[in-house]
This record gives structure tokens, C-alpha cells and sequence, in this order.
């Protein structure tokens, strides 16, 4: 369990939610673990073997608290909610916003400044770590190089200059990218990316990561009342989640791509986890897929110190945090968008 910006998240497996007079009562097993007084609560989040009583729901919709549910992975399921909510709002602000060029411009540069440090961030500790097994002269000039985008950033005024910007970054993170992998080099080579269908083992591995990640941003969009479909740096397109696209961006380095580098060269996946197709098309064995979704998981459990926020924080409730950011800005609660950025 963890409070959170006035939301409250309930991670524990077959927590009981109460009200108990102006409280929310957390119990396991009939043991008390928390009781928070209603009025400091925005919000509750449940993840997976959660339950709440009707008189809960009932208080938390008087009171404007809303109440969501996900699956123990992640997935956004229902919202309990009142019949006043602000999120209508919040959705109308969101959408007044992107069809602001100036705008979605400040929200874009405030998430490429996220992406392009972390990716930078990545190549250092690199460098730092494995020196002797990477090629360190060639790191060392990507991370120049996202330094100098990073610092063209803020002169940027418009979307095509910022999406611009992006696509060097990308380019030049990308390119060094087949150093970072130390291990089982002959199974294992990136060249460039490649999606629909990835074309070799890395890409299949990094955008079933991606696909992941996305799930939980989309859901924690979902879960804060801002509409995943509606973004600023990648703009509508039916079907396409674009905020919940923005809002990855600063965490595909840290979250995903590490990940991926970690299973391949600590050998938790094997060359023969993978099979290609007469396409061309690389698809993941069942194992495989299993292997990738527990490290997944075992990861988001982990606890780093949020920059912003400077406190402790699960890795799985940083898309929680950083929705909450964002809804706070839209909302004007907050001067500027933080991005998340890896110390």
C-alpha cells in the first residue's frame, strides 16, 4: 500500500476497503494495516484481490473520491465514481490544450526533456559499469550528442522542430544501442529499429516491453481521468492511445530498454527463446514470454526515490505518479509538467 499525491494504492492481495465513521479502513485477514481519514484522499487505486464494501463506494462517491480498479498486472478495469466529477473538466481542459499548438509544444518539451536525459543516463551508466565490454568511444559521443539535443530543446518552439529533435535523439541513442548488449553477442544483435514485425530477437524482445509499458501508462491515464487517446507530442489517429505515447517516452529508457538489456545479458533469455517466421516477422516462445513478464513484474516492485516528489516509490506506481503530475498541470495546480528523470 502506498499514499501517494491524496491517492491511495492498494497493492496487497485480498485487502478488505471499509469505511469506519469519516475513515477508510485497509484490512487483511480481519488486521487493521491503515486507516486514513476520507477527507485526504483524491483517490483510491486497486490493484487485482481488492475489495471494497458498499458503504465505501457509497462515502467516496459523496465525497468526490474516485475509486478505480485494475488488474494485478495493471489493467484498468471500472471507476467508481459520483455523480458530480471533475473529470469531464479535466478531459475538456486536456482537449482545449491539444489543439493548442503552443501549448502541446511546452507539454512535448517537457516529455522529450524526460526521454533524452534518460537515454542519455542509460549510455553513462554504461559506460560506467561495462567500459571495458562496451565500445566506449562511441558512447561517449551519443552521450555528447543527446547533451547537445537536450540543450537545443528549450529554443524549440514548435512541434515539427521538437519531433525533429526527437528523431536525431533516437538516432543517435539507437545506433550505439548494440554496445549496451555485453553478453551472447552471436544470438544477440541489434542493428536498428525495427517494428510490425520486429525483425530480429532485440526488437522482438524491446516491443513486447513496450507493449507492456503501455498498458500500465494507459491505464494509469484512465485511472487519473485524462484521456489516453487525446496527446501532444503524438497527435490523434483512430485507435492510437497518443497521451498514453507521450507519457512513456521518458520511461522507455529506464523501464523498458534496461530491462531488456538486463534479461539478455544476464542470459534470463536464450537465442533459441525465439523463432522467426517465413515473413521475417521474430516472434517469443512461450517460456519466453513467461520469463519476460515475471522480470516485468519482479521489477515494478522495486522502490527508487522519486525525483520530484522525494519519496520512496514502487518502479509500478511511477506512471500512477507522473499521471497525477500531469492531470495537476492540465488542471492548473502545477506551473509546469515534471517529467521523470532518472538520477
Amino acid at each position: 500500500m502506498k499514499k501517494l499525491l491524496n491517492t491511495l494504492y492498494v497493492t496487497t492481495q485480498g485487502a478488505y476497503l471499509s469505511q469506519e465513521g469519516e475513515t477508510v479502513r485497509v484490512r487483511v485477514e480481519k488486521e487493521t494495516l491503515l486507516q486514513l481519514p476520507i477527507h485526504t484522499l483524491s483517490g483510491i487505486v486497486c490493484f487485482g484481490r481488492v475489495s471494497c464494501s458498499p458503504f465505501l463506494l457509497g462515502m467516496c462517491a459523496e465525497r468526490g473520491v474516485g475509486v478505480s480498479f485494475l488488474t494485478v498486472n495493471g489493467r484498468f478495469l471500472a471507476r467508481v465514481q459520483g455523480a458530480v466529477s471533475g473529470n469531464v473538466l479535466l478531459r475538456r481542459q486536456q482537449y482545449r490544450w491539444a489543439d493548442d499548438e503552443t501549448r502541446s509544444a511546452d507539454l512535448a518539451r517537457s516529455v522529450l526533456v524526460g526521454k533524452i536525459a534518460n537515454c542519455r543516463t542509460v549510455l553513462r551508466r554504461a559506460l560506467r559499469d561495462h567500459r571495458e565490454k562496451t565500445g566506449g568511444d562511441d558512447l561517449e559521443n551519443a552521450a555528447v550528442r543527446l547533451r547537445f539535443s537536450l540543450e537545443q530543446l528549450p529554443a524549440a518552439s514548435s512541434l515539427d522542430t521538437l519531433r525533429g529533435l526527437e528523431g536525431d535523439a533516437a538516432g543517435t541513442y539507437f545506433a550505439v544501442f548494440n554496445h549496451l548488449i555485453t553478453a551472447q553477442k552471436d544470438d544477440f544483435h541489434f542493428h536498428d529499429r525495427s517494428r510490425r514485425p520486429p525483425l530480429d530477437k532485440v526488437n522482438c524482445l524491446l516491443s513486447f516491453v513496450y507493449t507492456l509499458l503501455m498498458h500500465d501508462v494507459r491505464s494509469a491515464l484512465e485511472t487519473v481521468g485524462l484521456d489516453p487517446a487525446v496527446g501532444f507530442l503524438h497527435r490523434d489517429r483512430p485507435g492510437r492511445a497518443s497521451l498514453a505515447l507521450d507519457v512513456m517516452e521518458e520511461f522507455r529508457p529506464v523501464l523498458a530498454d534496461r530491462l531488456a538489456l538486463s534479461l539478455i545479458n544476464l542470459g534470463v533469455v536464450k537465442g533459441n527463446g525465439f523463432r522467426q517466421a517465413e515473413t521475417g516477422g521474430v516472434t517469443m516462445e512461450p517460456d519466453t514470454r513467461k520469463a519476460v513478464l515475471v522480470a516485468y513484474q519482479k521489477r515494478k516492485q522495486e522502490v527508487i526515490n522519486h525525483p520530484f516528489l522525494n519519496e520512496k516509490v514502487e518502479i509500478g506506481l511511477l506512471p500512477f505518479a507522473q499521471a497525477l503530475l500531469l492531470a495537476r498541470y492540465v488542471r492548473g495546480d502545477l506551473d509546469g509538467y515534471p517529467p521523470f528523470i532518472w538520477r
